[in-house]
């Protein structure tokens, strides 16, 4: 994707992966909780601004441990983050399918 460039080793990578996952889990609540009133308004759509300040400060703390993940500009973390959504979106369905899947008892 333009303007999301990964410079590092790949075993980089995955700390790198490791700081979305902690963003995720620890900032991105208290972002919902801060900002419920833009997310209301706007029928959750704020949400993609969110999940692109993010990967921005994904790509600020990468740089900061020198990992080699660079995100250039507004528009190239909103992009980003909207392809993190939608992957995001399609692994939660299939992981709902195949935990649908073994409660039912079929393969």
């Amino acid at each position: 994707m333009p303007g999301v460039s990964f410079t590092g080793d790949r075993r980089l990578l995955l700390v790198v992966a490791l700081i979305v996952a902690v963003l995720n889990t620890c900032v991105k609540p208290v972002l919902i909780v801060l900002t419920l009133p833009f997310l209301l308004i706007t029928l959750g759509l704020f949400t993609f601004l969110m999940n692109a300040f993010l990967l921005w400060m994904t790509s600020e703390l990468s740089a900061a441990m020198g990992l080699g993940f660079h995100v250039e500009g507004f528009w190239a973390a909103f992009l980003g983050a909207l392809v993190v959504s939608a992957v995001s979106m399609l692994l939660s369905m299939f992981v709902s399918q195949s935990d649908t899947h073994r409660a039912s008892g079929k393969s």
